[in-house]
């Protein structure tokens, strides 16, 4: 009898050390905090997430380490939101050696274009795409798509976690469209840092101020500045806004120029850290909305 209930306990401890195993057994590399949150969403348990570019950092100007090259050697998959937005992440996949299939999260997505800041009438992809929630549920399925292919016997778990994920972004999306939609078109205005809205403000009707580019490594110029400063004062604009990732300075010199009050802080290209505003996706939605809407319902009341 004693034998046999040994043997019984080694079979459970056994089986609960295989069982253990296979519970973040998919090693993933997210470029940026973002698309690292909507990994782990899609993935839950099955996988960990390793995130390259975390909270509050910012992609564009990013300079992978020899650390990050070992991270990506390790992978079992790639995750990357594309258009133009990590330029650096082809050489580190190429300097690592990686061997893992790589997903590129905007596949499908139609991207946007803008003036380039530096002239000439060239036009530039707007990288941004997941700032329009709609597009943010492709990446969802992209990221399920790129899971089920690399570890295909657990395809239902990331069906099934991809399914409830995006029904949770599509209600965040009817929420934020009914939040714009309560505010007159005529004040439905942001200025910010940078360029990083135009998928928001296309998708959601909203008009975007900027005296940036689409990436945080343009600069600024004074012409650009002056105009910026003539439209804010024209329109009578009486709120704009910060990013988490971007040197602040120039928006208070914007600020001390016109007026216009400091709106508070978004989140565009990064999270916040865990116990900050934006420590999701949703959370980053919520948060940056309500502090958009807020102040447009505030200029409409003067």
């Amino acid at each position: 009898m004693k034998k046999t209930l040994l043997f019984l306990a080694l079979c459970l401890c056994l089986f609960g050390t295989a069982h253990a195993a296979t519970a973040g057994s998919v090693k993933v590399v997210a470029t940026f905090s973002i698309l690292g949150d909507m990994v782990k969403n899609v993935g839950g348990e099955l996988v960990a997430v390793t995130v390259l570019v975390g909270p509050n950092a910012d992609t564009h100007t990013y300079s992978p380490t020899p650390e990050d090259a070992k991270k990506v050697a390790q992978a079992d998959l790639v995750v990357m939101n594309g258009l133009h937005l990590e330029g650096w992440i082809d050489r580190l996949v190429q300097a690592s050696g990686c061997k893992a299939p790589v997903v590129i999260a905007s596949a499908g997505i139609t991207p946007l274009t803008m003036d380039d800041e530096d002239g000439g009438g060239a036009k530039v992809t707007d990288p941004h795409a997941w700032q329009d929630l709609e597009n943010g549920m492709r990446y969802v399925e992209n990221i399920r798509a790129g899971l089920c292919a690399a570890d295909p016997a657990h395809a239902g778990d990331y069906a099934k976690n991809a399914e409830a994920y995006r029904a949770k972004l599509a209600a965040m999306h009817a929420w934020v469209r009914d939040a714009f939609a309560r505010i007159p078109e005529a004040r439905r205005t942001i200025i910010t840092s940078h360029d990083a809205f135009g998928y928001l403000a296309h998708a959601y009707g909203v008009t975007l101020l900027s005296p940036m580019g689409v990436s945080t490594e343009s600069e600024a110029s004074a012409k650009n500045v002056a105009e910026l400063i003539r439209q804010i004062k024209k329109e009578k604009v009486t709120a704009l806004f910060v990013e988490n990732m971007t040197d602040p300075r120039l928006m208070e010199g914007i600020t001390r120029e016109t007026g216009v009050k400091a709106g508070g802080e978004l989140f565009s290209d990064a999270l916040s850290a865990p116990d900050g505003p934006a420590p999701t996706y949703l959370d980053m939605f919520r948060h940056n909305v309500t502090l958009m809407t807020q102040a447009m319902a505030e200029e409409t009341r003067q």
